[in-house]
């Protein structure tokens, strides 16, 4: 497997925390950046825009944050999107099952997948399967 760059975007330091550990036990020894606001995640992007070795392969964006949400983070992210110098797959990950949610993700063309908290190495992995060299 191609060892993926991995960006989480989320408010929560502890699903941040067990995100982190379950990346590593996945034995998945790549870099993760962690964001914990969408805001400071969007500049980096802004700042690293055409770096293509700082830009992650993947992304988990939690859709529930202050300031600003998963929702207002992807419609920002969709204007820079088509300036990156590779392909980036965002998945929402969202403890909500509300229906809207991902009718709404499921008309956003920039979003792969969208997966249910609690976040598990066999989601984790079944995101990744296409990184297989």
């Amino acid at each position: 497997m191609r060892t993926p760059k991995i960006c989480v975007i989320d408010d929560d330091k502890i699903y941040q925390f067990t995100t982190k550990k379950i990346i590593s036990n996945a034995g998945i020894k790549g870099e993760v950046l962690v964001f914990s606001d969408a805001e400071n995640a969007l500049d980096f992007f802004h700042k690293e825009i055409q770096n293509k070795d700082q830009l992650p392969d993947i992304i988990f964006l939690d859709i529930n944050m202050p300031f600003m949400d998963g929702w207002q983070f992807l419609e920002a992210f969709g204007e820079i999107f088509p300036q990156f110098p590779k392909s980036i797959e965002v998945f929402l990950v969202s403890s909500s099952v509300d229906e809207a949610d991902t009718d709404r993700a499921a008309k956003i063309p920039i979003i792969s997948g969208y997966i249910f908290k609690p976040f598990t190495k066999e989601k984790l992995l079944e995101s990744l399967s296409h990184f297989q060299s």
